[in-house]
């Protein structure tokens, strides 16, 4: 039973990680297209607000969860899905970092421009265009992760 609920956690938990991100990536994106400021600063806050509540307890829940699943189950973490897997998730984590710092910027901008009915400022643009970029390899890590864990595939 503790084996079920444990692989429950985890896979509500990477449920949450990948719609999350990709929930908020869609509504960013959207919102950025309306360049309204009032509808850009509503939405930074709560991307940031999303990845405070969803998104950072699904990245610690996460390897806790795999490692406890994996060793219960009897694989080595030398397994290669199992290598890739991690370095992949590894990836994707290398790219939230810098997401979440640009997102807390230009939810700050954002929120100052709403204020002030200013238009935002040219960094906040190449903010917005680094954090989409910096989004697509962390995506195709996580979808990628996502193969590797249901197929369990023999790499090397």
């Amino acid at each position: 039973m503790e084996f079920l609920i444990i692989k429950w956690i985890h896979i509500i938990s990477s449920t949450l990680l990948f719609g999350t991100g990709l929930g908020s990536a869609f509504y960013k994106y959207m919102a950025d297209k309306t360049h309204n400021i009032d509808t850009i600063a509503y939405t930074n806050k709560n991307v940031v607000l999303a990845d405070w509540l969803f998104t950072t307890p699904t990245i610690i829940i996460q390897p806790i969860s795999g490692f406890l699943l994996a060793s219960m189950v009897g694989y080595s973490l030398t397994e290669s899905w199992l290598l890739v897997s991690i370095t992949l998730y590894l990836i994707a984590g290398a790219c939230w970092l810098p997401v979440v710092w640009l997102q807390i910027q230009m939810r700050n901008s954002s929120s100052q421009s709403a204020a002030s009915q200013s238009a935002l400022p040219a960094l906040y643009w190449k903010q917005a265009t680094v954090w989409f970029w910096l989004g697509v390899p962390a995506f195709l890590a996580i979808v990628s992760v996502f193969f590797l864990m249901t197929n369990k595939p023999v790499l090397f």
